[in-house]
């Protein structure tokens, strides 16, 4: 949700924060920007403070209302001066988005914010660490930085040519040194040596955890495992909340990147779609329950949804999750033909049956290969037998 602007044509320009992320841009390059309508309105901001780096990347969303983006249910209500967190909660959205110039667990009394869950606490910690990074790095520079990145490779095409030589779910296998359940998960970790043996043992694509506050990740691993020769497409596991960490990641060398439903309303879901599309890059659209699947296969434009079996409120995992969603909507999936990943709760060849069973095409695992002495030798385990590289 990303800072908009609105313009009269003789006012001055004033900022309002907590916006749809769909009002900004930039969309495509070829995008056709029709002459600024003037509304004779201007917003005020919400929040106590504003950056350089919003107005670097704000624009008139006016210019755009001849596309049905800009006329949508969601603009037309946060126009009206509904809260974005109170249209995220009526799509069935719990975590909350605070808008605040510190981290939410500084301060006392009223500046000092209770998260519901990890996950509204990670987003929190992502807005000012986002608000932070911008600050450094406009959205110019890092559009720039960008184009320059080697062109991207296909996600979803590997996926599929994995799973055709293996006649099991292709792997994503994932790099991480930590997770917020479990604590450290490897005493000695090289991102590079890992995804290396990761490739060597069958994985079709890589994910790199990015968040450093969390998972202790980085934007360096990935840059790091895509400058090391290897040849996996790489996901950029990363909490995206701004069009601006699109444009990062692929500077950093990033094919694709994940995008959460249980965080992101539909607009700003439709507009990261349509960043990714510009950027030749490939978006993991995940979903945690049937309300956030239904809300996602309403959006034109997903290709590849994850179902994490993972509890938001508890972080218990069942990998009935995968099972269930697809017994219910698994036609209509079929139907648009979306592709499907499980992530998250998979130990053992017998969890990867069942999951194929139900019909995923990939995995994404992590915890349980890290673990292991040999993460990459691990993959032989999960699946019950070598897979090809």
């Amino acid at each position: 949700m990303e800072s908009s602007m609105s313009m009269s044509a003789a006012a001055s320009v004033v900022v309002r924060t907590c916006v749809p992320a769909a009002v900004m841009l930039p969309l495509s390059p070829s995008f056709t920007r029709p002459a600024p309508r003037t509304t004779g309105r201007g917003f005020r901001c919400r929040c106590s403070s504003t950056s350089s780096a919003t107005k670097d990347s704000a624009v008139v969303y006016s210019r755009l209302l001849d596309d049905a983006l800009f006329r949508s249910a969601e603009v037309i209500q946060w126009e009206s001066g509904k809260s974005m967190n109170a249209i995220a909660t009526a799509q069935g959205i719990q975590i909350r988005r605070r808008c605040r110039p510190r981290y939410p667990s500084e301060g006392t009394g009223a500046e000092r914010a209770v998260p519901r869950n990890i996950l509204e606490q990670i987003i929190w910690d992502k807005e000012v660490e986002v608000a932070q990074r911008k600050a450094r790095t406009p959205l110019c520079e890092v559009k720039a930085s960008a184009a320059l990145a080697p062109p991207p490779r296909d996600f979803v095409g590997a996926l599929r040519a994995a799973c055709r030589r293996n006649a099991v779910p292709a792997l994503v296998a994932e790099v991480k040194k930590a997770s917020p359940s479990k604590g450290l998960l490897r005493d000695h970790f090289d991102p590079v040596e890992i995804a290396r043996t990761y490739e060597k043992n069958g994985a079709a694509c890589l994910s790199i955890l990015t968040d450093e506050k969390h998972f202790q990740g980085s934007f360096e691993n990935l840059e790091a495992v895509r400058s090391s020769g290897v040849n996996c497409p790489l996901l950029c596991k990363e909490f995206v909340i701004d069009a601006w960490q699109i444009y990062y990641a692929r500077s950093k060398g990033a094919d694709a990147v994940l995008l959460i439903a249980a965080v992101l309303p539909d607009i700003d879901i439709t507009y990261f779609l349509r960043v990714c599309k510009s950027l030749g890059m490939t978006a993991l659209v995940e979903v945690h329950d049937e309300r956030e699947l239904d809300r996602v296969l309403k959006i034109d434009g997903v290709e590849l949804i994850g179902i994490n079996n993972r509890s938001l409120g508890t972080f218990e995992v069942d990998t009935a999750n995968t099972n269930m969603l697809l017994e219910k909507r698994g036609d209509i999936i079929n139907e648009k033909r979306i592709q499907v990943v499980s992530e998250s709760g998979l130990f053992t060849p017998d969890d990867v049956a069942y999951v194929q069973k139900a019909g995923v095409f990939a995995v994404l695992v992590g915890e349980s290969l890290l673990t292991q002495e040999d993460p990459g030798r691990a993959i032989a385990g999960l699946f019950g037998k070598e897979l090809l590289p």
